[in-house]
């Protein structure tokens, strides 16, 4: 099972590519919610990621939840300032503190 936006490396990073905003949301979040992680951590890579909107920033905190329910901590590196500002605006910056590298 894939997805075109989702890359998952041999190392177990994950790459997101393209735009994450409610166009592409809906379909990227069907391959998530079937996806089960088998590691304790995750890194994914919003290096790749063109242009996001509130849509994907909802999306990325349902993916924490996600893998957290299944004892996975997601790690997000290479976050765009785009998103970080979305954070902040939508007043959950604070939410992901723990899951954000720098």
């Amino acid at each position: 099972m894939s997805h075109a936006q989702w890359e998952q490396e041999a190392n177990g990073q994950v790459l997101l590519n393209g735009e994450l905003d409610r166009e592409s949301v809906p379909a990227l979040w069907r391959f998530i919610e079937s996806w089960s992680p088998n590691i304790e951590q995750l890194e994914v890579s919003l290096q790749q990621i063109d242009r996001i909107d509130s849509a994907g920033m909802v999306m990325l905190i349902h993916l924490i939840k996600h893998a957290k329910k299944q004892n996975c901590h997601i790690m997000l590196s290479f976050v765009p300032e785009q998103l970080i500002t979305l954070l902040q605006l939508s007043n959950v910056s604070e939410l992901l503190a723990d899951h954000i590298q720098n």
